[in-house]
């Protein structure tokens, strides 16, 4: 059995496939696609969640510690209050409950509180009610925008620090390429946005991150050692010597996800849908078509700098 695995190939060595001269078509998309994503978010918006848009709170637990939360949530739909996710939380039959807020102001929002007890009956304890209001909302989608926009500067920060510019860069403008689709997706899909949503998006920019800073570690090493070499070549050296690293793991990465989005349940539909969107998709095409080409456009050449005394360091 070791043995098997230990010869299990899922990329040959020594491949040598050009992806640096598909970037004069990989960068035209690339750049319509962005320009459609940014018209959809504009245009037609977010599809704000109840943690966004407000709504009634319900943590609740089974008396009996079983729940089935199956048929918990077809009752509680069949009140007719619109949004209604159900969230299993522990595993003692605790479940949060968030509905989407009524029209009418407080008063409705207690009287769909006052619905949900009657319907799921005695045989719960309400442990927290509460009603997010649109103060609240508000606050948390200006902490949530505050946060991407500063884990975006962090990572600026430290790129700069440990990379030369080109390289700090070219990562920022693949980070933000994969921010600007991933919300575009969002926006044509009109899948809920809310705080898990915002999970993912800070997910799909620390693995964008990271699988950027390995093809751009090797393309170092190789600047080093290969001072004549055409940059084009080199970077194509540089993105087959990851390949297989990068396969593997991104199909290590879409079998974990394609399992949470299928038998996931709706609680976190949102978060593996825009996970698969961002990291499997636009993650993926990114790294090896976007962040290793534009080095070449923002002058990194063999020889340079880098290749002479480049910075320590770097992730494998």
């Amino acid at each position: 059995m070791e043995s098997a695995v230990r010869h299990l190939r899922i990329v040959p060595d020594n491949t040598n496939f050009g992806f640096v001269r598909f970037r004069r078509f990989s960068f035209p998309i690339s750049a319509a696609l962005s320009i459609l994503a940014l018209v959809f978010f504009f245009t037609h918006g977010l599809n704000y969640g109840i943690d966004f848009k407000g709504g009634t709170l319900m943590e609740v637990r089974a008396s009996s510690g079983q729940i089935d939360i199956g048929a918990m949530r077809t009752s509680i739909e069949g009140l007719g209050l619109g949004e209604v996710q159900l969230q299993e939380i522990g595993g003692n039959g605790e479940v949060l409950i968030r509905i989407a807020q009524q029209p009418g102001g407080d008063a409705e929002q207690q009287v769909a509180a006052t619905k949900v007890r009657s319907t799921l009956g005695t045989g719960y304890v309400y442990e927290r009610v509460e009603v997010i209001g649109p103060r609240v909302s508000q606050e948390l989608v200006t902490l949530g925008t505050v946060g991407i926009f500063f884990a975006i500067g962090a990572i600026l920060v430290y790129l700069w620090f440990r990379f030369d510019w080109q390289f700090a860069v070219g990562a920022m403008i693949a980070n933000v390429h994969d921010l600007v689709l991933t919300i575009g997706f969002m926006s044509v899909t009109q899948i809920d946005f809310d705080l898990t949503s915002v999970a993912a998006l800070l997910t799909i920019l620390g693995y964008s991150l990271n699988d950027t800073v390995v093809i751009y570690d090797r393309i170092r090493e190789l600047l080093r050692k290969y001072k004549k070499m055409p940059m084009a070549e080199l970077l194509d050296n540089a993105t087959n010597a990851t390949l297989s690293r990068s396969i593997i793991t991104h199909v290590t990465v879409t079998l974990a996800l394609l399992a949470l989005l299928l038998f996931g349940g709706r609680a976190i539909h949102s978060f593996t849908a825009t996970m698969m969107f961002g990291v499997v998709l636009v993650g993926t095409y990114t790294s090896i078509f976007i962040a290793s080409p534009i080095l070449i456009y923002l002058g990194l050449r063999p020889g340079g700098p880098t290749a002479a005394d480049g910075k320590d360091g770097g992730e494998k």
